[in-house]
């Protein structure tokens, strides 16, 4: 498999199928994942937030390479799954029915 990432987070390649464009993508990715998925992905990829978000603001927002862009979605999809594993212990909203939010915009890359 070719890596997709920057090569300082080759240990979260296994995780790249995290690597989502949208909102929408990235929350049906969380619906469909067993718990014990989303607590790996975030075990792995929370600990290296910080270095995370200092590579990418070597960037210009606007002009990411591609496998920025990737660590990015990366890190949306971190935020995504934040709350499932440490408050709910399950992928949806507790208590919140058929309730559902669509994005109407995503930030630009």
């Amino acid at each position: 498999m070719t890596p997709i990432l920057p090569a300082d987070f080759a240990d979260l390649e296994p995780y790249a199928d995290w690597c989502l464009p949208t909102e929408a993508e990235r929350y049906a990715k969380r619906l469909a994942s067993p718990m014990d998925e989303m607590q790996a992905f975030y075990d792995a990829a929370f600990p290296r937030l910080e270095q995370i978000l200092a590579y990418l603001d070597g960037f210009p927002f606007d002009a990411l390479p591609d496998d920025a862009r990737r660590l990015l979605e990366l890190s949306y999809s971190l935020v995504n799954v934040s709350f499932p594993v440490e408050v709910w212990r399950q992928a949806r909203v507790p208590d919140s029915g058929a309730a559902s939010v669509d994005a109407v915009v995503e930030p630009a890359v």
